[in-house]
């Protein structure tokens, strides 16, 4: 369960944390408000670029926590920057980091007990990850991507998955 959610996690979150430093150079160089970016939507009742952002961290360190059966680290959602947001990015990195193998050694069967809209839900570990944990990070992080291209920074797959 660790190597198919931390490592996985940890990667995505650095390749988001890269897109921001391209958005950053591109708003520079154009002479752009960073808030077009940073307040972005691909539809008015959709969450704004930052909050993707915010949302991708939340799910890799409340799924990596559940799984490893540690407090859950509470960040506020107060980003208004790009450097605060990679500053989320990498605490939410750190904390991925500081678990350990041994942590997750039961998870796949533990009992994940989690709330969606409202109503309590419980899966195995295994389930959990594969069918709440990673597509939701996935999503969250894959609209951020699309936020940025929409609004024409230069981007491609390679930029998303970067292990190339």
């Amino acid at each position: 369960m660790y190597d198919a959610s931390i490592p996985v996690f940890a990667h995505f979150l650095n390749n988001l944390a890269a897109l921001l430093r391209k958005t950053e150079a591109h708003v520079q160089a154009k002479k752009l408000d960073p808030d077009a970016f940073l307040t972005a939507r691909l539809f008015p009742d959709m969450f704004t670029f930052t909050k993707q952002v915010q949302l991708a961290c939340d799910f890799a360190k409340g799924t990596s926590a559940r799984l490893a059966g540690v407090a859950n680290p509470s960040h506020p959602d107060d980003e208004k920057s790009f450097d605060e947001l990679q500053a989320r990015i990498r605490k939410t990195v750190d904390f991925l980091r500081s678990l350990k193998k041994e942590q997750f050694a039961d998870a796949a069967e533990r009992a994940i007990t989690f709330k969606v809209g409202g109503k309590e839900q419980t899966l195995k570990g295994a389930d959990y990850l594969s069918s709440v944990g990673l597509p939701n990070f996935y999503f969250h992080v894959t609209t951020a991507y699309g936020l940025l291209r929409h609004n024409g920074l230069e981007i491609g797959k390679a930029d998303f998955i970067a292990r190339f």
